[in-house]
């Protein structure tokens, strides 16, 4: 029988923290820490211009199409962006944080400039208190979840256009789970086809088109991560993390401060309480949160 309580729930996060480092992945999913019974994130300027900048674009979508843009973005942009200011932010420095602000700015002036898809009508998934989520497998009792950025309705053909917002200089990779994930979220979660799918790269301002894969091959693709998630965390209750959450570097070494990956190595650090690592208070989900001290 499926159990939403004991079911593995995966995401394109998730799976992308086991795709990078089995062990980072542990760490900032699994792991709690004994003082305060939390799980443990780290926060850096990127990810926090990235999430002050979706909440003003994704929440757009709660307006009518033809008053959209009524709103004044910069100003949303301001008041979302008291969420992440300073340490909490992952911000070492006033410099830096009014670097990545000026950064978001730039990208909200160009979109209000020239808001393409956004005056256009929108659907969103339903949800309740969790993100948008769905069973991937029953027989295995993995539940797929996440949100779509943007999905913009298309009259003429009945049909959806999926959006991923970017934030970043980075472009997204080939063999990306993020838009088979979205192509399987809108699929579970709703009843049009999605035939149009892009990522929107703020900075530059650059709309890229991506050929969407079929369900099926998405399908396969996201459960063949999922399922080597549930595997090691089925091998964990087994044998122990130390041996199911392996990097592929190597484990880190406390004693001499090697080994372990750039994505491991900030969490082992958390653990073993060094100063490296700073504590900037409890986020969203009732994690703590650090940051990663500049030397």
């Amino acid at each position: 029988m499926v159990d939403k309580y004991t079911a593995v729930w995966v995401s394109h996060s998730s799976m992308g923290d086991f795709i990078k480092c089995p062990r980072s992945y542990y760490l900032h999913n699994m792991y709690k820490d004994p003082r305060t019974g939390h799980k443990v994130s780290i926060v850096n300027p990127h990810m926090s211009l990235g999430v002050a900048v979706h909440e003003v674009l994704e929440g757009l979508a709660d307006f009518p199409a033809e008053s959209r843009m009524d709103r004044d973005l910069l100003a949303l942009y301001e008041a979302g962006w008291k969420k992440v200011t300073g340490k909490k932010g992952g911000f070492t420095s006033n410099e830096e944080e009014k670097e990545f602000k000026a950064r978001g700015t730039v990208m909200l002036k160009k979109v209000a400039s020239d808001p393409r898809f956004l005056v256009n009508k929108c659907i969103k998934l339903k949800k309740d208190t969790m993100p948008c989520n769905f069973y991937l497998s029953e027989e295995h009792n993995i539940i797929l979840n996440g949100l779509v950025d943007w999905i913009e309705y298309l009259p003429e053909t009945d049909s959806l256009h999926i959006i991923d917002f970017k934030t970043g200089k980075v472009e997204e990779k080939d063999g990306s789970l993020q838009l088979p994930i979205y192509l399987l979220l809108c699929d579970a979660l709703q009843k049009r086809e999605v035939t149009k799918a892009s990522y929107w790269y703020l900075e530059t301002d650059r709309l890229v088109g991506k050929e969407l894969p079929d369900i099926d091959t998405a399908r396969r693709d996201v459960l063949e991560v999922a399922m080597k998630v549930k595997e090691a965390r089925d091998n964990a209750k087994r044998e122990g993390v130390d041996k199911a959450f392996i990097c592929p570097q190597g484990a880190y070494d406390a004693n001499t401060k090697e080994g372990g990956c750039n994505n491991c190595r900030p969490y082992e650090l958390i653990l073993l309480r060094d100063p490296a690592m700073e504590s900037v208070g409890v986020g969203g989900f009732s994690q703590d949160m650090y940051i990663a001290k500049k030397v």
